[in-house]
């Protein structure tokens, strides 16, 4: 087609349309030079070689000048889309980082004369050589890392904290951000995900900047104890999922993951993994209709690159791990305990001294109530405390070990309980007990904070406290259908009412001696007190184990293997452990070994809340010694 066909065509003259298609239209006016500009397309008219001698003819070609290679042919396919329904071809250039490739490339660009490029710079130097573009009139538009005024680039940050928010509705607040490292796009990741905590009020720590370049990395999730982790490729999110599946640590039940995700991984179908989409294609339309904008020199639009970022599938996302578990209710004493280590324990008119001794938050409702929470489930304490310091002393270490204390109240005419304990070298240990405040709990108190015995699963109740507090208890942890956990101490006698109440009931050797003296053997005294109600029986034997009694096992479990040095907080620490993994879907015996660990930590330390497990250490020396205790029907929980 000739020039003359093309301004018949168009209704105007010759040398109108030569003045368009050699970029002299300065004075025609946009509607006249976009009709002729569409015609020239469609026909793809190429203008005389006298015109075509000329620089500033158009070519109807982009260039494309990135800095590496693109992960997503997603970000091209865009590009070229958007050129094509144009009218315009595509001259793909890649500087693979290298400054003096880069410069050949800008050559040979402009020798092809180019109506507009594309650009990633390989850095900010790079952009002095600008001027060979402006001397030909080549229009740019700039993408990438660039802090430059008219770089467009894909909002990393947004996406991350888009991410970061679908966890956060979730329930997570224990929260990861896996990176590359210094990388521009891990960096905004990062920034993205510090913006989405900050807005929903969750302080960022740098424990929660996970590096790929670091390793270990279900090491470093373990040992933070986080539930979510934000990904910033889908790389090191198949990286992270084969770590944890070698330690049967499973997605989404122990962690969620939600990962940023390349094109090029989209028809992977497992490990199931939850993305969202970088909008590669997206972003190469946009920018190229901005350059062929300015190349046609149409007002450009003034709308930013703003794609929606959704959530391709939810297979890697969950609630939290402890909101799975129904949380546990304590009810029992609080005290201060003032523990004396000695050579020998007391004995009738022999007085006895130590220069060691320790002050620390105690009682056995503190105790299970820290323990609970050490091993990640949601606990409530209800108890009394004095008006005094040691008071806030306890509100402090409960508040510490993410214990709620709602329901602890202060008793403004009592003094907070004690407990006096002498530790002897063995670990045998002799408590005598101040009862304070404990003794003012009240059936009143319980009936006040029913609402905490919602969706519990379990209610332990230590008998240090008045008998009708702990029968009202047990009553209404049965009305909300929680079971009960039954552990006398300080006590000589049980009424059979309070028996029936129990779920489990579990005295240590010499407490079911003092209650049930006629029966001298352990699976006879288990057997007396099911007669009595208990529904199942679980007698600790210190050193020697365990005796359980129950529908679903009978037998005598061991002991763990660990060097005694206070076994003040044995039971506590049991206790604790075996509601815990009962309320996971442990089956009682296993449940009963994995609570025998506990308290083996326990008694290998000095003191009770200090010496109580968390749930990676304990979970991690039971891998190494009995891995299959951690094996339940129907899922792994290693």
């Amino acid at each position: 087609m000739t020039i003359k066909e093309i301004a018949k065509l168009a209704g105007v003259s010759i040398s109108t349309v030569s003045k368009i298609v050699n970029n002299k239209d300065e004075n025609i006016n946009i509607e006249t030079r976009n009709k002729v500009l569409q015609i020239v397309k469609e026909y793809n008219y190429t203008p005389y070689s006298t015109v075509r001698a000329v620089s500033t003819a158009k070519t109807f070609l982009i260039g494309v000048l990135l800095r590496s290679a693109p992960k997503s042919n997603l970000l091209i396919n865009g590009m070229m889309e958007a050129a094509r329904e144009s009218g315009y071809s595509l001259l793909l250039y890649y500087s693979g980082k290298d400054p003096a490739l880069e410069l050949k490339n800008i050559s040979s660009l402009c020798r092809h004369k180019v109506d507009g490029v594309i650009w990633e710079p390989v850095d900010g130097q790079s952009l002095l050589h600008r001027r060979y573009f402006d001397e030909q009139d080549i229009q740019v538009c700039l993408i990438g890392a660039l802090k430059e005024a008219d770089v467009f680039a894909i909002d990393y940050a947004q996406i991350a904290s888009r991410a970061t928010e679908t966890l956060i509705h979730y329930g997570h607040s224990k929260l990861g951000c896996l990176t590359e490292g210094t990388d521009f796009r891990s960096c905004m990741v990062l920034e993205g995900f510090k913006k989405c905590l900050f807005s929903h009020g969750i302080p960022y720590a740098d424990s929660m900047n996970l590096s790929a370049k670091e390793g270990g990395l279900y090491e470093q999730i373990l040992t933070r104890n986080l539930t979510g982790v934000v990904c910033s490729d889908y790389r090191l999110s198949l990286q992270l999922v084969e770590q944890l599946s070698k330690i049967h640590f499973h997605i989404p039940y122990d962690l969620s993951l939600l990962s940023l995700q390349e094109d090029m991984w989209s028809d992977l179908s497992l490990p199931g993994i939850s993305c969202i989409q970088i909008p590669y294609h997206e972003f190469g339309v946009f920018v190229c209709r901005r350059l062929i904008e300015k190349c046609e020199k149409i007002d450009p639009a003034l709308d930013a690159f703003r794609p929606e970022y959704k959530i391709c599938d939810t297979r890697s996302l969950d609630i939290p791990f402890s909101s799975h578990v129904k949380k546990i209710v304590v009810v029992g004493s609080l005290h201060i305990d003032v523990t004396l280590n000695v050579d020998e324990l007391p004995q009738p008119g022999k007085a006895i001294s130590t220069q060691r001794h320790s002050t620390i938050p105690g009682g056995k409702g503190a105790n299970q109530a820290v323990g609970v929470a050490k091993l990640g489930s949601e606990v409530s304490l209800i108890g009394r405390v004095g008006n005094d310091f040691d008071a806030s002393v306890i509100y402090a270490c409960m508040e510490e070990n993410n214990v709620n204390v709602r329901a602890v109240m202060r008793d403004p005419y009592s003094e907070t309980g004690k407990a006096f304990i002498h530790v002897q070298d063995d670990g045998e240990s002799m408590i005598t007990i101040l009862t304070g405040a404990n003794q003012n709990l009240s059936p009143k108190d319980i009936l006040s904070n029913e609402k905490l015995f919602e969706n519990a699963g379990y209610c332990l109740l230590p008998t240090e406290i008045p008998d009708d507090v702990i029968e009202t208890a047990a009553k209404t942890a049965h009305r909300y259908g929680a079971k009960n956990i039954l552990k006398p101490a300080a006590i000589h006698r049980i009424k059979n009412s309070l028996m029936e109440l129990a779920d489990l009931f579990i005295p240590n050797e010499k407490e079911a001696e003092i209650l049930c003296p006629e029966i001298p053997d352990t699976p006879g005294k288990a057997d007396a007190f099911l007669a009595r109600g208990a529904k199942a029986v679980i007698i600790t034997l210190g050193g020697a184990g365990c005796y359980i009694k129950s529908p679903a096992f009978t037998g005598y479990l061991p002991a763990a293997d660990f060097m005694s040095v206070d076994t003040t907080g044995a039971a506590d620490a049991f206790i604790s452990a075996l509601a815990v993994y009962l309320s996971c879907g442990y089956p009682m015996e296993k449940a009963a070994r994995i609570a025998s660990y506990a308290a083996g930590f326990c008694v290998s330390r000095q003191g009770v809340i200090p010496s109580l497990v968390d749930r990676n250490s304990l979970e991690s020396h039971i891998r190494q010694i009995e891995p299959e205790l951690l094996q339940i029907i129907g899922r792994d929980r290693l």
